[in-house]
């Protein structure tokens, strides 16, 4: 069975450094010109960093969080254990890109740098700082950082939007904290959702190698032009098979811009329910064979959405003008808007097609993550149900405690902890009832039942 990582690396406290750069001759032995990546190269990889991240946790036996083991052993509570336990330094490395040389901004992935008290960067010239975290966005795994230095490289931001399966792509990282490494190949699928890696998912699919290690790294064209940040690959074995996955540019620019401004990510949202369209919906709504879109399946009341006119009922097949073919590539399309700008639904209602012209609106609390509701549920997204009860999983990591528990996107909760849940603020104060354990009750598909997660 395959697996989706997210591959940031973990090493040992003496990792050694080294600079790859590896390319073909510029000229045969008859003078030939040749084709190379190296006058590219020459350009990009002073550009692209190697982070290392340490953090201090404590070296603890699972057993001890058991409260009968500790009152059989007569071990202090566990409040008095902690300050106790013994602590332990560790390590991990990742990559990062240089997107602005003169105030000396770094973009990377979150879970690079998640949990860190000290994020170190180191250039290929042999320098090395001390970076500050300046942001982040847990929902599309993009980080910012900063670092006090004279003489940087930058690599220019490319169009994400211009990309085309074909398109020949060159990967750059810190692959197994060996040093920056090259690797080339092309754009082998655009739009990748629903691999439960990230909150808001339009991923680019690339065949150039990655491996763990290249997290936050850049994916540039030939012409040496940011598209994506690597973050996560399909990996059976532990290592590359030839899938890869980037965030594009256009998407992480978005979140970079918000960071630098407000210190934070601010999306806002239409103020719809949404569902993938099945065989079974489209044969009920009678559309055509083939046909792709997002069905709307309620307005809340008040919202943007409704002010404009947009019905539960209508199916969403563009935004822009750019096709929409799925509930994660909506949430994506609306995700790098800010609020108060404006977009263009293409819906069909009965059979016709009508453009509708919506405003971005403030959230109204219609999501949100979990490590805001319960530590047991991080790495999930949920949202409420517009005009019903309940508070469905919008977004779910497939490393998180959750999902190895058995919760799937797309799942309703109905109740938590024997509490009766009809929205977010009802399931918020049902969990905060037992810290240890959650008692989910659920509905999948019609069918209801319950789930326990510790």
């Amino acid at each position: 069975m395959w697996q989706v990582r997210q591959f940031f690396f973990m090493i040992p406290i003496f990792c050694f450094l080294s600079v790859a750069q590896a390319g073909l001759p510029l000229a045969d032995s008859s003078g030939n010109k040749l084709p190379s990546l190296s006058p590219m190269l020459k350009q990009v990889n002073p550009a692209v960093v190697n982070i290392a991240t340490f953090s201090t946790r404590e070296a603890q036996n699972p057993l001890l969080n058991d409260p009968f083991f500790r009152r059989f052993f007569n071990i202090p509570d566990q409040e008095q254990f902690q300050q106790r336990a013994p602590k332990r330094r560790e390590q991990s490395a990742g990559s990062g890109v240089i997107v602005d040389a003169e105030n000396g901004i770094i973009m990377t992935n979150y879970h690079v740098i998640k949990g860190a008290d000290e994020v170190q960067v180191s250039l290929v010239d042999g320098r090395a700082f001390t970076a500050v975290v300046k942001g982040s966005d847990p929902e599309l795994d993009i980080a910012i950082l900063k670092i006090d230095a004279k003489n940087l490289a930058e690599v220019p931001l490319g169009n994400s939007n211009g990309l085309e399966v074909g398109d020949f792509v060159v990967a750059i990282g810190n692959p197994f904290g060996l040093g920056q490494t090259v690797t080339t190949g092309v754009v082998s699928a655009l739009g990748r959702t629903g691999l439960g890696i990230e909150g808001y998912e339009n991923f680019i699919q690339t065949d150039a190698s990655i491996n763990p290690g290249n997290s936050g790294g850049a994916l540039v064209s030939l012409r040496g032009e940011l598209i994506g940040i690597n973050t996560a690959i399909i990996a059976p074995a532990g290592g590359n098979v030839g899938i890869g996955f980037a965030i594009p540019i256009n998407m992480a620019k978005v979140s970079m811009e918000q960071i630098l401004l407000h210190g934070e990510v601010k999306r806002g949202q239409l103020g719809v329910g949404i569902q993938d369209i099945t065989p079974e919906l489209r044969e009920a709504f009678d559309l055509k064979n083939g046909q792709q879109g997002v069905l709307v399946t309620g307005v809340t009341k008040s919202s943007e959405a409704e002010k404009a006119g947009v019905k539960a009922g209508d199916i969403i097949v563009a935004v822009d003008d750019r096709k929409t073919s799925s509930t994660g590539q909506l949430r994506s399309q609306i995700g790098i808007k800010e609020v108060g700008d404006k977009v263009m639904l293409s819906v069909l209602r009965e059979g016709k097609t009508k453009k509708i012209n919506v405003k971005v609106g403030e959230p109204q609390q219609l999501s949100a993550l979990s490590e805001k509701l319960h530590s047991l549920l991080e790495g999930t997204r949920f949202e409420d149900i517009p005009d019903g009860e309940g508070v469905v999983v919008a977004g779910l990591s497939r490393n998180s405690r959750a999902a190895y528990s058995g919760l799937r996107p797309g799942d309703v909760i109905t109740g938590a902890n024997r509490k009766h849940v009809v929205d977010l603020k009802s399931l918020k104060q049902a969990l905060a009832l037992n810290q240890q354990s959650v008692l989910l009750q659920i509905n999948r598909n019609g069918r209801p039942m319950y789930l326990v997660i510790r």
